[in-house]
């Protein structure tokens, strides 16, 4: 008895800890918010709330100038003319930061001459120090351009970097993350909302199989009302200070029991596709076709070069996964012009841990000398993580979309669309604001609609004068900016 008592006191202790330093890491940042003169996050979001609530139609005219730069928008078809729909995103160059929302996700139907159904997202400030998390559902018509916020209950808490796709009338949420910048955490959880009943509908799963948390995934669904989630980027913290980022390459179904009734019950399975291996990557570009096809463009693996950088590896790769066969095809775009590459694939791929503080195992996956990558497990010594040599082809096409991850894709008549997204160099982010055609029937070359131009904006590096006015939390701050270089994978 005595031993349990004191267990819990050391209990009660370490939560008192815990708060104490969640309550100076407020403080700290509400000390350095005053000083760059920003508003609570919390605010600003009602006020922008408060103007959506007098501006719910939606007006409609010919732009002079195309889309500016942005990524973790959304790119959806009209479901009954031949038009592209572009809602929300990010931008960044060094100080300016994003739109109003961004991470979210968006699908069309052609319910009543056509809708867009939005969920989640966030709204970043401008210093990127603080961060609000959505979790309403809007609707809204495109025959009338007005959107309506669907207040339900029991739907997925506030998050962004989910996915969602529609399927037998019903909208499905998988995965994301939710970071408040002193904790975060990712998403396995799968939520069905009903488009007869306006209503979240509870989801049962059997089976003790479940994919791991993630944001940045893929999710499809086939004819038959399977839904098939696969890659994305989760961390996790190991200790103070020390983070573990993983890039997943894996992939499960939920296969819909049909004799359910007032609950969806699914049973979720590991699938393994077969042809090409996609190489390791998160944040990835794609869309599901009328043609039963996903196309999977681009993304991104973070490698760690020591114990403080993070480079991320971008990928310029066009894939398709037929939903039916689960058989994954790369896209050769104008073979005749290219120089077939005889390189040795990966036959089997692991999700691959982004990390030099965690130990490694001694086993590791090949190719033929090319690159190396070091599969994740306890080991009994621990080794710095080797530099990586790039997994992608080092090209930059003039005429074909450049490495990137987050870019937006729908296929409309036949017809893939590609649109921006977001690269890195050193320490500066690139924003693109391109726009490629490519067609899918002959697959012969891009069609370039709006040209790339990496000098479109410039990078501002962040005020380094902010480490000399703090005092006594000097060194906790430059403990919190560790992260600092890691780019965030929706």
């Amino acid at each position: 008895m005595g031993k349990k008592d004191k267990n819990k006191k050391k209990g009660k202790g370490a939560e008192k800890t815990a708060m104490k330093t969640d309550k100076k890491l407020a403080a700290k940042q509400k000390k350095m918010l005053e000083k760059l003169g920003e508003a609570d996050i919390a605010e600003v979001v009602a006020k922008l709330e408060a103007e959506e609530a007098r501006q719910n139609t939606i007006t409609e005219h010919i732009c002079t100038a195309p889309p500016t730069a942005r990524s973790n928008f959304t790119l959806v078809g009209h479901p009954e003319k031949d038009e592209l729909i572009l809602f929300g995103g990010e931008f960044f160059n060094g100080q300016r930061g994003p739109a109003p929302r961004s991470g979210h996700q968006m699908v069309s139907v052609a319910t009543d001459g056509g809708q867009l159904w939005l969920f989640g997202g966030e709204h970043a400030s401008p210093s990127q120090m603080q961060f609000y998390h959505y979790k309403d559902l809007w609707m809204m018509s495109l025959k009338t351009h007005k959107w309506e916020k669907i207040n339900a209950s029991n739907g997925p808490s506030p998050r962004s970097g989910h996915r969602m796709v529609v399927s037998k009338k019903k909208l499905f949420v998988f995965g994301g993350f939710h970071d408040n910048n002193q904790s975060y955490r990712y998403f396995n959880d799968l939520h069905v909302f009903s488009l007869e009943s306006y209503t979240w509908i509870q989801v049962e799963i059997n089976g003790a199989i479940l994919p791991p948390p993630r944001s940045g995934c893929c999710i499809s669904a086939n004819s038959e009302g399977k839904i098939f989630v696969w890659g994305g980027y989760s961390k996790s913290q190991l200790k103070k200070d020390v983070d573990r980022g993983i890039t997943h390459t894996d992939m499960y179904a939920f296969l819909p029991d049909k004799n359910s009734t007032d609950s969806i019950k699914f049973k979720c399975v590991t699938v393994k596709a077969s042809g090409y291996k996609p190489l390791p990557r998160s944040s990835v570009g794609f869309c599901t076709a009328p043609n039963g096809k996903a196309y999977c463009f681009g993304g991104v693996m973070d490698v760690e070069e020591d114990e403080e950088n993070v480079r991320g590896q971008f990928g310029d790769e066009l894939l398709s996964l037929d939903l039916s066969t689960l058989t994954w095809r790369l896209i050769e775009i104008n073979k005749k012009n290219n120089i077939e590459k005889k390189v040795k694939r990966i036959t089997t791929i692991t999700d691959v841990e982004m990390s030099s503080h965690v130990s490694k195992q001694e086993s590791v996956v090949k190719t033929d000398g090319i690159f190396t990558i070091t599969v994740a497990g306890p080991s009994s010594s621990t080794l710095p993580l080797p530099k990586v040599p790039s997994l992608f082809p080092n090209k930059k096409p003039k005429n074909a979309p450049s490495p990137r991850m987050n870019a937006g894709l729908c296929v409309c008549k036949g017809v893939l669309y590609v649109y921006g997204g977001i690269s890195e160099e050193d320490n500066k982010q690139f924003t693109f604001n391109d726009f490629y055609a490519l067609d899918l029937h002959k697959i012969e070359e891009w069609r370039v609609i709006i040209p790339n131009d990496i000098n479109a904006h410039d990078w501002i590096d962040s005020d380094s004068s902010d480490s000399d006015t703090d005092d006594s939390d000097e060194d906790d701050e430059d403990e919190n900016d560790e992260g600092d270089s890691e780019m965030e994978t929706d």
